[in-house]
């Protein structure tokens, strides 16, 4: 038997150390995120473990599991911990140790084990800890998978039937690199600043880059879990500007960032200009489908309307498919497809065949940007960058709001915008063009200036996005129509960052 996990423990108590603690909010829509000691204990990570490997079991699939952790002071013990309840449930587990998570994706198909457990917080501040895991490589758990093992955990309905194992996979990374550069190398001569906040993927990225021929400088690439300078995350411009900065003192060609757990990147031109994600995706949209024509790109919906209206694309003949945030979304969307890629603002980007194999890679997307680079000697990234049609947009925003109060206040502005165009009622001006209410409601009006709101999957904030193809005017007016309907609630507080 195994006690029934508690939603809340007082610390330093024998119950605290005698009983799993599991907050239930931290079962995500695709994966799960906990401030650990105070969402959740050691004991419930070990309860996290019994409940997937019950649940792979259920799902018929083999017992064998991949697991990994990011470089956190707690990641490891949080991975054994995990372990121990995999192996409780029957699980072989495989532990391939400290990685970047699309190395625990690869592992899956290089050590042919149909399931993962990656144990990171992503860019999630320190104290948060979670965990990303799949059973169907290439794809990660969505929601009917996590409401499942939400079930199964907090209800303690395990099937522990023993007979699990482990095994450490030596020096894992190394095969890892070897796949992703098994490639001709770049001609062009390309001085590449590798930014990673001092997170997990500093250990491999300016290995990565060099063996493709680039010329690295090395930024915050010191693994220290402190994060002593800024978070890993490469849509914090905190890490942006430091990038800038970088690419500007060195004279560097472009500016490349990886957040905590190396699946996304982000990028900075060599003018020292932050490009977002999404704008950088209609870069590689434009080179990706002249290589290959009629291609289907999916992207999520925080990302610029440049996908649908982009002349270049239009005559390669693209289609774009706007769907839900979140990398098991688009990675899900993008295998449904047949997509040649996926892109999301926040910089997961998805790379079918034959670039990748399905899954987000900030790697195999920093090597992208390099390639087209390199099949553009003539152009530098800000020459790239300023022959797309010129739009207006904000970093992704994010009012706080309570993980309990969040889904039901996003309800009520898509009800809210439902109303306002059904009767025909102008929003920032302007007659409502579109709503996609997809995930959340992205609003878009006549002249093609939008705004999104939507809940977050990893923490306790809203998300809100807006673009104007008019003007940064049009921008800000977008913006404070669309803040403008937040605060008439009371639950949704400050914004981590404005316009």
């Amino acid at each position: 038997m195994f006690p029934t996990p508690k939603s809340a423990l007082t610390p330093n108590s024998y119950e605290y150390e005698s009983s799993p603690l599991v907050k239930p909010t931290g079962f995500r829509e695709y994966d799960a995120r906990w401030l650990l000691e105070k969402e959740i204990n050691l004991m419930g990570i070990q309860a996290l473990g019994m409940g997937l490997g019950t649940l792979i079991s259920e799902l018929g699939v083999k017992q064998e599991i991949v697991t990994a952790h990011d470089f956190r002071s707690y990641s490891a013990a949080v991975k054994m911990a995990l372990v121990s309840g995999l192996m409780a449930a029957g699980c072989k587990v495989h532990d391939i140790g400290l990685a970047i998570t699309p190395m625990a994706y690869f592992a899956q198909f290089e050590l042919n084990v149909p399931c993962v457990a990656m144990v990171t917080a992503s860019h999630n501040d320190n104290g948060w800890t979670g965990v990303k895991m799949g059973a169907n490589r290439p794809l990660t758990f969505g929601p009917v998978e996590m409401k499942r093992l939400k079930e199964i955990v907090l209800g303690a309905k395990f099937d522990l039937k023993g007979g699990g194992s482990y095994v450490f996979v030596e020096n894992f990374p190394a095969r890892y690199i070897a796949d992703v550069t098994k490639r001709p190398k770049i001609k062009r001569k390309l001085k590449v600043v590798a930014a990673c906040g001092n997170g997990t993927a500093g250990a491999f990225a300016p290995k990565i880059l060099e063996a493709i021929g680039c010329e690295v400088v090395p930024l915050d690439c010191e693994l220290d879990h402190s994060f002593p300078r800024y978070n890993p995350n490469t849509e914090d411009m905190k890490m942006l500007h430091a990038m800038r900065d970088a690419v500007l003192v060195n004279r560097a060609d472009v500016a490349l960032g990886f957040d905590g757990d190396g699946d996304r990147c982000g990028v900075v031109d060599n003018e020292g200009e932050e490009i977002f994600a999404d704008k950088v995706g209609v870069m590689l949209a434009r080179d990706m489908s002249s290589l290959h024509k009629n291609a289907t790109f999916v992207v999520d919906v925080k990302s610029t309307g440049l996908f649908l209206t982009d002349p270049l694309l239009k005559a390669n003949g693209v289609k774009v498919d706007y769907w839900k945030t979140g990398h098991s979304y688009i990675k899900r969307r993008v295998n449904e497809l047949g997509a040649l890629a996926g892109f999301e603002k926040s910089g997961h980007f998805f790379f079918n065949k034959p670039f990748g194999r399905g899954y987000d890679d900030g790697m195999i997307f920093a090597l992208a940007v390099c390639d087209m680079l390199d099949r553009n000697p003539g152009k530098t990234m800000a020459d790239l960058r300023k022959a797309l049609p010129k739009t207006w947009g904000s970093p992704t925003m994010a009012p706080h709001c309570d993980d309990e109060k969040k889904y039901g206040i996003v309800e009520q502005v898509v009800k809210h915008f439902e109303s306002m165009k059904a009767k025909g009622e102008a929003f920032a001006g302007q007659p409502i063009r579109d709503l996609n209410t997809v995930n959340g409601v992205r609003v878009t009006v006549e002249d093609g200036s939008w705004g999104l709101v939507r809940a977050s999957s990893n923490k306790p904030e809203l998300v809100v996005v807006v673009e104007s193809p008019v003007s940064e005017a049009r921008m800000h007016e977008m913006f404070k129509a669309v803040d403008a309907v937040l605060r008439t609630h009371p639950n949704v507080g400050k914004y981590n960052q404005t316009i």
